[in-house]
Parts: structure tokens; sequence; C-alpha cells
């Protein structure tokens, strides 16, 4: 489908500074903005993709980012780099700047509990970080939702994404109070999914935002081991649209309106954007 001026979607959460995207970077985002993503945020993962997360945000209108360490790494990072987070963030808020969130941040109890004191460490001084500069946080969540609630409630942030959300109904609300989103992408696709289908069915519609987590969780109707791609978020929608039983349309024009309330400096980045047109 070609953009139609209609169709402005919002990508809350896609790792375009991946190296499978290093052969044809350009062509993807161009692929995404024909079929209607409009903004797209990529999250670091760790230092060493600080600075190339936010030189491709400077180099395409549609793209901001997000800096953070994400649980899955924090065996290689140190003190230090919290220390040098802290001063990044800080230089950049003082100037104009494409930075719309904490991220990718939170805890992973699903590869390994072994290092969990090491994972709760990093994430505790990382949404000290967000507190202070009032930025929301884009979190991974996964196999600790509970154990990542415990600490949202013990240091309040300005809300955010709660991406690849597969817990209860219960959990969802949780985050809601907190004034948090729930990202749903690919995995919502799969017609075996049920709880995630479930949920995307019967939560509030204000708290979804949607999200491709490309190169990684590809949709159904690509293989399991494809590279997925911001340009697959249409047809994401479309499956959302479908379980919810009303217009894509409708869905794009609520998703978005829910990424511009929890990131609110995309917003800005949205009407650059379509000042370009």
């Amino acid at each position: 489908m070609i953009h139609d001026g209609n169709m402005n979607i919002i990508d809350t959460h896609c790792h375009l500074d991946a190296a499978e995207f290093d052969a044809d970077r350009e062509q993807a985002l161009n692929e995404a903005i024909a079929s209607g993503v409009s903004a797209i945020v990529i999250p670091a993962v760790t230092p060493d993709n600080f600075a190339h997360v936010a030189a491709l945000s400077q180099q395409y209108p549609q793209c901001c980012y997000a800096l953070g360490m994400h649980p899955m790494y924090v065996d290689n990072i140190s003190p230090s780099d919290v220390a040098r987070l802290s001063a990044l963030v800080s230089e950049t808020m003082a100037q104009e700047n494409k930075l719309v969130a904490i991220g990718e941040i939170g805890l992973d109890f699903y590869v390994t509990k072994q290092n969990k004191e090491t994972q709760e460490y990093f994430f505790s001084e990382q949404l000290n970080i967000a507190q202070v500069h009032d930025l929301p946080v884009i979190l991974h969540v996964r196999g600790a939702i509970d154990d990542v609630l415990k600490h949202l409630r013990r240091t309040k942030v300005k809300g955010g994404i709660a991406h690849a959300f597969n817990g209860s109904m219960h959990q969802a609300e949780a985050f809601i109070e907190l004034g948090f989103k729930l990202g749903f992408g690919g995995a919502m696709t799969y017609s075996r999914a049920l709880k995630i289908r479930d949920l995307a069915k019967n939560l509030p519609l204000e708290a979804i935002v949607l999200e491709t987590d490309a190169p990684d969780m590809p949709p159904a109707w690509l293989e399991k081991k494809a590279r997925n791609s911001p340009k697959e978020l249409l047809l994401i929608a479309t499956t959302l649209a479908d379980l919810r039983g009303i217009p894509v349309a409708q869905i794009i024009e609520i998703t978005r309106k829910n990424s511009f309330d929890v990131l609110p400096k995309i917003a800005n980045l949205y009407t650059r954007v379509e000042a370009l047109h």
C-alpha cells in the first residue's frame, strides 16, 4: 500500500541501527514510509550503539531515538557506563534533539536469573536517570513483569512503554495505572498466540501502541527466521483492527495519539515530517 496521507503509523520500537539493515537501511526506511509509517523510535541497547542511534535520527527526519542499556547486555557494562549515559543525556537534553526516552531498559529473567542483582542494579540506575530528566522509559519486561513493576513503584518516572507486552490483564492494568502504554507487534499476528491476542482485543485501545521490534519478532506472514522490517507495521495494525472489529484507519489514529501521549517529543518530530510532504 502506498502512503496516501492518512496512514501515519508510529513504530514505537525498531532497531533500525542493527547490522541486519547495514546493506539496505535507506531502502528499508523508504519502504516503511511508502507503507504509511511516519515516525520510528530507535532504542539503543548498549553504550556501543548510543552514537549510531543518535546519528541515524539526525540523518533521517522520520527517526528519533532512546538511550539505554538492555538487560541482556548487563554483563558487559559497568557503573562507569551509567555515568556516561547520564552525562550524555544531560548534554543532549541541553540542546534541541530527537531523544524521546530512556530505553531499551528493564529486566529479562526469561533467559537467566543468574545475574538478577546486576540486572536490577542497572535498571534502577537508569530509572533514576529518566526521573532526573523527566523522560519516559521504553521497557523490556520478558519474564520479569512483577519485578519491573516493583521498581517502577519505587522510582516514579514519566510513564513510557512496556515493549512486547505479554503479561496478564491484571499486570496490564498495573502498567496503565503508572502511566504506561503497552507495545504490540508481530507476536499478536500468530493465531496460536491466544493470550496476546486476547489482550490486544480487550485492553482499552487508549493503552496500546504499535511496534515492530525489527529486525526481530517477525510477524506470522514472514518466515520464522526472516528479517522483520518497519514496513510490516501496516499489516500489524490491520491485524489489531481485525481483532477489534474496527477500521484500520481508526487503529492508526488512536495508536498514533497514544504514541504522542506517552512519548510527547514524537509529536514535534511528526509535525516536522508532515511539513516535508
